[in-house]
């Protein structure tokens, strides 16, 4: 059996001291692809080249909500130069978060923009973060810009309306850890992702699932995820795993059959 992460960080300092280390062992346990995620100019050139050290590793690269307001739109040049990487699979995470920024909503939503037109002119989906901006991000993607290409609502809000309309727009839902929290409630959203759009990921280091939380994540958990799905979807974990691994390669374009 084999599990695809489709979004972690190991280009974040959490991992600078033995994340050789952890990826051979997350290997040997059956997590045989991961998408490493870019969020600023310094994590996505990371990826990059993460990616190019580990054939079983692909990479996200782009500009986070939360990392606008130490960026320029002009930087996106160099975003776009490192796309253009045989094993970059996507534009992200990229996106809206008034959650942590509040103050600078206009500025998320130009970079958000602007990020899905450069995903459209190198033909790669868009990888979004979505926090407490439903409506602004739904607002965006259906009546300004929907990538020709797709993509994937990462770490999807646990919220019935977003998923509705994602899944209706043709996204991907990639859930992660925090599905598997006691008071996720998370059944319902579940439930209403079809088979053929679900995904899976830990979005290490952060948001270890249940029983490890509070610990440092890694890919490994990736199961866990899949295991909590498998149970609300009444479906068996190796169908999960390969749904969810199909649906990885199918949204980033990867061919390598299981």
């Amino acid at each position: 059996m084999e599990f695809f992460d489709s979004h972690a960080h190991y280009n974040d300092e959490k991992f600078e001291e033995d994340g050789n280390q952890i990826l051979e062992e997350v290997y040997q346990e059956g997590i045989t692809q991961i998408t490493c995620a870019g969020y600023d100019i310094k994590s996505s050139e990371m990826a990059v080249k993460l990616s190019q050290e580990y054939e079983f590793m692909f990479a996200t690269v782009g500009i986070s909500p939360n990392d606008v307001d130490s960026a320029q739109i002009s930087q996106l040049e160099k975003i776009c130069q490192m796309a253009k990487n045989d094993k970059v699979v996507a534009i992200g995470e990229i996106g809206l978060d008034y959650y942590w920024n509040k103050e600078n909503k206009k500025r998320q939503q130009e970079f958000f923009i602007e990020q899905i037109k450069l995903a459209d002119k190198l033909d790669l989906p868009i990888v979004i973060h979505c926090r407490d901006a439903i409506m602004d991000t739904l607002d965006i993607l259906k009546n300004m810009i929907n990538p020709k290409k797709g993509g994937i609502f990462h770490c999807c809000m646990l919220n019935k309306e977003l998923i509705k309309e994602a899944v209706k727009l043709g996204f991907y839902i990639s859930f992660s850890g925090n599905i598997t929290f006691k008071n996720a409630k998370a059944e319902a959203c579940i439930s209403q992702v079809p088979q053929d759009k679900i995904l899976i990921e830990t979005d290490s280091p952060y948001l270890t699932p249940e029983p490890f939380r509070g610990k440092r994540n890694d890919s490994r958990n990736v199961k866990l995820v899949a295991q909590r799905i498998a149970q609300i979807k009444n479906v068996s974990l190796e169908q999960i795993a390969q749904i969810t691994y199909q649906n990885a390669q199918k949204i980033y374009q990867i061919k390598r059959e299981l």
